[in-house]
């Protein structure tokens, strides 16, 4: 049953990229049109999947004609409501903004879960597009307090915030973790209080010393010893082995060092991106229509799955990216994006009104060797994908 809500009166309306304003693009015009058609479609799709949802559910995928739901403890949380937000802000249909103010007092809860490391996920993708658009000082508060739970997860020792609880013996540390630490950046702007920066530049700094192979692709998981801070262990769990290149983690990496670029302007930081952006676009399995295969050692390439969402957050990286290179790769890197929004905007890859679930986007690859969420729509690719149109057609330009 679809939720309502009154609808606050909106102080502020600033059509931006989340934290990153884009640039006015000279992209075609006919492109600029497809993704119009898109924000369109996204809209319908977004608003029939509102209606599938009882009040405190979260969608996670689309699978054997079910709509697979979450409560707010998931790690995926945040990605609904900041969807809604950014379409709201690109049509203002005040129907998602209702929707998506609704299913924030269900969320707002996890600003003390001090259980994960994936509250950048969770509450700077949520909270954190609500306050952009319209800030907020209970917003504010919710993200401080999302920052200082997330903290808690940070060992001074090891270096690096823990990701998954384990044995006493492990300190378990994902590539996906650099995702979060846009949270951290913001506590620090919002407080003052440089403690949240200083975890985020430390963690960053161990990511680099140790989750990097020589050719800048990246492992998966870190098993770091607590009491020593020493690598124990090296994998890839979600990928095809532990020495493969893991698709969406390449890209969570790619995407993370671009934001710590942004907020710190340090240069090492900027080279790991561009690093990681060239193992990408140099890699003799990136296919030609640049949607990406789940892990680039697949070992059945050119049969293996695609995974769009790792191919979303791609786009998306390299269109904040493309504003920090120099121009022959900035030119590369937002041609390559513009290349993915256009292939995903065909039938092989958008879904058809009033199918999916609601979900914009279909094949997506969760977690192959687990066999789960494997060629479904995943949340996460419609967020980056509506965030990737958006950074390239902002609002008003």
């Amino acid at each position: 049953m679809r939720r309502t809500y009154i609808l606050p009166i909106l102080a502020v309306f600033v059509l931006m990229s989340c934290s990153h304003p884009a640039k006015k693009e000279t992209a075609p015009k006919d492109l600029q049109q497809i993704c119009e058609t898109n924000f369109d479609l996204a809209v319908s799709q977004y608003e029939y999947m509102a209606s599938l949802l009882a009040p405190d559910q979260f969608p996670k995928t689309f699978e054997d004609d079910t709509l697979h739901t979450s409560g707010s403890g998931w790690w995926c949380s945040g990605f609904y409501p900041g969807t809604l937000l950014y379409l709201f802000e690109h049509t203002g249909d005040s129907t998602l903004l209702n929707e998506a103010y609704g299913i924030l007092k269900v969320l707002q809860k996890e600003q003390y879960n001090t259980h994960t490391h994936d509250l950048g996920f969770m509450m700077y993708c949520s909270f954190g597009n609500a306050n952009r658009i319209n800030p907020d000082s209970t917003y504010q508060q919710i993200l401080v307090n999302s920052a200082r739970s997330l903290s808690t997860r940070f060992d001074k020792k090891v270096g690096v915030i823990k990701s998954w609880d384990s044995k006493p013996e492990d300190y378990l540390v994902i590539i996906d973790n650099m995702m979060n630490l846009e949270l951290l950046f913001w506590a620090t702007q919002q407080t003052g209080d440089s403690s949240f920066y200083d975890i985020a530049i430390t963690h960053a700094n161990t990511t680099i010393k140790n989750h990097f192979r020589p050719d800048y692709s990246s492992y998966h998981v870190l098993n770091y010893d607590p009491e020593t801070g020493e690598v124990q262990e090296k994998m890839t769990a979600q990928g095809y082995s532990d020495e493969s290149a893991w698709a969406r983690g390449q890209v969570w990496g790619l995407y993370g060092f671009t934001v710590m670029y942004r907020f710190t302007r340090d240069e090492k930081y900027l080279e790991q991106a561009k690093h990681i952006a060239e193992f990408l676009l140099s890699h003799p399995n990136m296919p030609a229509d640049k949607i990406l295969y789940w892990d680039f050692n697949a070992p059945d390439i050119p049969d293996a799955k695609r995974d769009v969402s790792a191919t979303a957050v791609m786009a998306s990286a390299f269109l904040e990216l493309k504003d920090y290179v120099e121009e022959d790769f900035s030119k590369v890197l937002a041609e390559t994006s513009r290349q993915v929004i256009t292939n995903l905007s065909t039938p092989e890859y958008l879904s058809a009104p009033g199918t999916n679930g609601g979900f914009l986007l279909k094949h997506s690859v969760g977690h192959i060797p687990q066999g789960t969420e494997v060629d479904v729509p995943l949340t996460y690719a419609d967020y980056y994908f509506v965030e990737a149109m958006h950074r390239l057609f902002p609002k008003g330009n």
